[in-house]
């Protein structure tokens, strides 16, 4: 692969990808790029970059993926989620590129979308990453990778879902969780390694990445209650129809079939991967 740009390696899975890039992409010079170093906003520092260290493959996983931060500045969220995607696109125009995007495209009406289904967004956030899929798919070259929720232990410790409830039981807090809003959640080092394995098959288009299993918020927090009981983890089944904020998908369970047969292993299920690894960090 050469040299490989990592967008977003201070995030959950830009970290991951730096931290496996050994295993899965042996021999290539991997530049992980974090907001300090590049500012994915000034595109004359990053077309400069570009010229000194031309990449073979750019991963973007860089994002202001938080739905309330890009409801509170959409012109942020338009910079950061659309118009740099199109700024580095448009450089990579010749070499493969993978964009990360979200399975909040969709409206949750039916959920176990594939790739064929309509999206239709319910936030600014999932309407900024509708924008830059349409941009990216336009180059033949160029593959979208749409993601479910993902977990692990980031640099930071706040960017994995489970993070977040970790510390929520750390302070003694209750969380009230859906037990009718469904995802497919992921280990973080699963993904990984399905970006590298597709990275490696250059087979540019539209994929979903998921964990194998659609789980409501209070199955998931049930699981990840479980990997901590010395923290005493309390959780509370609630329901979407309690919630008086904006309006949320009820299920945006992704179809993985086409992907998964690209794939030398089967994509697990959140349950099975915790079982599976009881010393990672989770």
């Amino acid at each position: 692969m050469n040299t490989v740009w990592i967008t977003g390696a201070g995030g959950l899975i830009g970290s991951y990808l730096l931290q496996t890039a050994p295993l899965f992409a042996p021999g290539g010079k991997i530049i992980g790029l974090t907001r300090d170093q590049l500012d994915l906003t000034d595109f004359a520092a990053v077309r400069g970059m570009f010229r000194q260290q031309p990449p073979r493959l750019i991963i973007h996983c860089a994002a202001l993926s938080r739905s309330p931060a890009c409801q509170e500045n959409p012109a942020l969220a338009g910079k950061l989620n659309v118009d740099a995607t199109a700024c580095l696109a448009g450089l990579a125009a010749d070499i493969p590129f993978i964009l990360f995007s979200s399975d909040l495209v969709f409206d949750g009406r039916t959920g176990n979308y594939d790739e064929n289904a309509q999206p239709n967004p319910f936030s600014i956030y999932a309407e900024t990453k509708v924008a830059a899929e349409r941009i990216v798919l336009a180059n033949p070259r160029h593959t979208v990778v749409r993601v479910s929720l993902n977990g692990g232990a980031s640099r930071t410790g706040d960017r994995g879902f489970n993070e977040a409830m970790r510390r929520a039981w750390q302070t003694g807090r209750r969380l009230r969780l859906f037990t009718d809003e469904f995802r497919c959640p992921m280990a973080a080092a699963v993904t990984a390694r399905a970006i590298w394995e597709l990275a490696a098959q250059n087979r540019p288009g539209l994929y979903h990445l998921a964990g194998r299993d659609r789980l409501s918020r209070w199955q998931i927090g049930q699981l990840i209650a479980a990997r901590w009981p010395q923290l005493n983890p309390r959780i509370e089944p609630c329901s979407r129809t309690d919630y008086a904020g904006p309006a949320r998908p009820a299920d945006t369970s992704l179809d993985c079939a086409k992907l998964q047969k690209l794939l030398s292993f089967r994509l697990p299920g959140l349950g099975e991967w915790l079982k599976a690894n009881p010393d990672e960090p989770f």
